[in-house]
Order: C-alpha cells, then structure tokens, then sequence
C-alpha cells in the first residue's frame, strides 16, 4: 500500500539552522489518511522496508544509471515507471556497461554490500567500528562466492564491486593499514553512504548514535564528505524509525547532524524541494541546486578534474537529492523512487537512498509487491530475512546498550556522591 503525504509536526530542535532552512525542511503538505487498522509499522516491518526498499530503489535505478533525464527519454520513450530492461542491448560488451547485466530487476553492488554489512551485524551481534570492516567485511567479500545478478554467476563480491570498494580490500586485506585511517586517499564519494541503511536500523530511533557508528564504519573505506554522507544518511535511517517521523523530520535530523559542504547542499537542494509538488518538476531544480556542492560536474561519465577530492566546501550529490526527493513524495514509494531514478546520473544510489528512507518511516507494505517480488526472484535473493534478522540484532543490541547505561549510570552515581576536593579544602 502507499501512503499520501502527511501533516508534518514541529521540527525538533536544530541549532544553528536558518528560518530558510527550517522552511524548506518543512513545506504545506495535505493531512495525512487515518491509521491502517493494523497499526503503525513495527520494527521488524520498519526494518524490513529499509532494505527491501533500498533493493527495489537498486534494481530500479541501475539501468539507467550515468544518464541524463533527457537521454533517458529518449532510450525509453518517456520517464522510467518501474522495472526496465538494459539501457543496452548489447550490455555484455556496451562501453562503459560492459560485462554488467543492469536492469531486468537485477540489483548492483549497492545492495551487494548493503547485504554484506548485515551479515557482519549478525555475526558480531554489537556495534560495529573500522575493525569490524577488516575483520568480518572484508573477508565476506573476498572469500564466500554469492550470485551476483549482474554478472548472472556465482562469483566472489570483491569481483562485483566498484573501485571504490576494492579499495577497502586493497588497504586492509593487503596493505594492513590501520581501519580507522584505511579510507583515507580513496576516491571521495557516496561509496560508504550507499550501504549505511543497516547502520540507521540498528539505531532506529537514535540518529545521533548511528551518525558516530557510521562515521567510524566509514573511516575504514572513505575519508571528507564521502565519510561525512555516510554519517548523515545512516542518522537519516535512524531517524525514520522514530515514532510519527515525517520526511520532514527526517531532513530535520540529517541538517541538524550534517557538517560543511554536505549540510549547505542538503539545505540548498531542501530549499529547491519546498517549492516542488512532483518528481517530474524536480528533476532539474535539484540538480541546479546541488551542482555548486557536486565535484563530478555537468557530464557524469567525463568528471571534472577537481571531482571525487577531498573538501570540507563540496558535497556527494547523492544523499541532498535522495532527501529531497523524499520530501518531494511525501513519504510516497513511487513518486520519491521513480523521482530518484529518473533523475539520471548516479541514480541508482540515489533511488537506494531514498527507498531506504520510506521503507523506514512506512514499513515493508509500502514497497509495492510488483516490484519488490520480481527482484527478488530476478536477482535470486531473499530480501525479507536479511531485514527480520536484522531486526533481531537491533534488540539484542538494545539490550546490551540499556545495560551499558546502567553500568555508566552506576559508576557515575557513585563518582558524583565523592564532594569535590574543592570543597573538602584538597588540592
């Protein structure tokens, strides 16, 4: 089921945010329907539509990723309305396709790693650091042969995925280099951010936690505003679980969190958004309004000299947009997805992003079954376990953070009832 667009409440506190901010995080949207009989969403269902939407937004954006709206008209006679066929025929050996099968329902490297992360979640069954990535992730992707949809075979991850993320395997598995400083000289880009929807859900409700747990993920795979996004977008995911979130909230938190370049370009392409009812009007008023923060430049496939480098003044274009086009739909699966895949460019991170962040705030019901299905079964995979199992380590994870409180609250109970040497006359 899909849900209309809902009457946002008041944003939480955000220091430092301009009124424009604030306005453009918060436009007139209609009330929202009555309360499905079955109740809100749990946190197994929320967690479930995290990933199960962040699959579909995969799936659905990887044909027509690199592309302009404009040529992707043109291959397909019109916007893109759902799962499409490879933007070339000849994918085996189209440049710069080649030898990946895009489309058909088949997911990337995105979902891949996305995958990969929860599976080290359920093998540490805790929080994860920069540790955590050389010792379990990255002997997932090196080690243990999976099917790879697009490469219709069973391969090793590491043989799937972007330069970007081979250089994890490059920097701790070869290089031994400290995990905590491993993304540092890598390609700057959404690399980290897109696979940080499992971080926001083990966190659910907490988005400043899952900011820190993301930053110190990250640090083993991205340095400047890739680290930063990674941070930002898994709070996002956090923050979609909060009981009564909106897209408005949402964007509330991720400002409130989001530093430097990245925070100005989400407040920008926010601020183009507040204006905006529908996907199709977005599409160039967002991209005018990150542009300033993008160092890719106009043309995706020929970046710019100064792209993908680190800077504290620039920004990864993915997460501003997928933000935006989440207040765009209004917590709508359809029109904040399909806004995001027809956006063009690195459309599938973008479309992952954003379905994310609705299968969070709507749960699993609000992915249509269609498309949800047929990835499923064109990529061979289970896309409902990995968010129940996912879910289950977030309680355990809870459990064990309640009792670390205590423990602290104890200890610092004890320590504060010792008077002050000041006061005893010590020094």
């Amino acid at each position: 089921m899909t849900y209309a667009s809902e009457q946002t409440p008041a944003a939480p506190d955000a220091p430092g945010l301009g009124a424009a901010a604030v306005r453009a995080v918060l436009p007139e949207v209609p009330p929202a329907p009555a309360v499905p009989p079955a109740g809100p969403p749990t946190l197994e269902d929320r967690a479930t539509g995290a990933l199960v939407g962040a699959a579909v937004g995969d799936a659905l954006g990887g044909p027509v990723q690199g592309w302009s709206p404009q040529e992707i008209v043109k291959r397909h006679g019109g916007r893109v309305t759902g799962i499409v066929g490879p933007f070339h025929d000849d994918w085996r050996t189209a440049r710069p396709i080649a030898p990946y099968h895009k489309g058909d329902g088949h997911v990337t490297d995105d979902t891949l790693m996305t995958h990969a992360l929860v599976r080290v979640y359920e093998t540490v069954r805790d929080h994860l650091d920069a540790y955590d990535v050389a010792d379990h992730l990255v002997p997932d992707l090196i080690g243990t042969p999976r099917w790879i949809p697009e490469l219709e075979a069973e391969a090793l991850p590491l043989q799937r995925i972007f330069l970007t993320e081979k250089w994890i395997v490059a920097r701790l598995h070869y290089g031994h280099a400290d995990p905590r400083e491993a993304g540092v000289g890598n390609i700057v880009n959404c690399g980290a951010a897109m696979y940080m929807t499992p971080v926001g859900v083990v966190n659910a409700g907490n988005p400043d936690r899952a900011y820190a747990e993301a930053l110190d993920i990250a640090g083993a795979h991205q340095a400047s505003y890739g680290r930063e996004a990674a941070g930002v977008f898994a709070a996002a995911v956090a923050a979609a679980f909060i009981p009564d979130a909106t897209p408005s909230s949402v964007v509330v938190h991720a400002l409130r969190l989001a530093k430097d370049g990245t925070r100005a370009a989400i407040e920008a392409v926010c601020e183009a958004a507040s204006s905006l009812t529908d996907h199709e009007s977005a599409l160039e008023p967002l991209r005018a309004a990150v542009a300033p923060f993008d160092t890719v430049g106009p043309d995706y496939r020929n970046p710019s000299l100064g792209a993908r480098r680190p800077s504290r003044l620039h920004a990864v274009e993915e997460l501003p947009v997928a933000l935006g086009m989440l207040l765009i739909g209004g917590g709508d699966f359809r029109s904040t997805v399909l806004g995001a895949v027809n956006y063009g460019r690195d459309c599938d991170s973008i479309a992952t992003m954003s379905g994310a962040l609705v299968g969070a705030l709507r749960g699993a019901s609000a992915v249509p079954a269609e498309w949800s299905e047929e990835v499923a079964r064109a990529s061979r995979l289970d896309l409902q376990t990995p968010g129940t199992t996912l879910a289950t380590v977030a309680r355990e994870i809870f459990t064990r953070d309640r009792s670390r409180a205590r423990t602290h609250e104890q200890a610092f109970t004890a320590i504060s009832a010792i008077p002050a040497m000041a006061e005893t006359g010590g020094r």
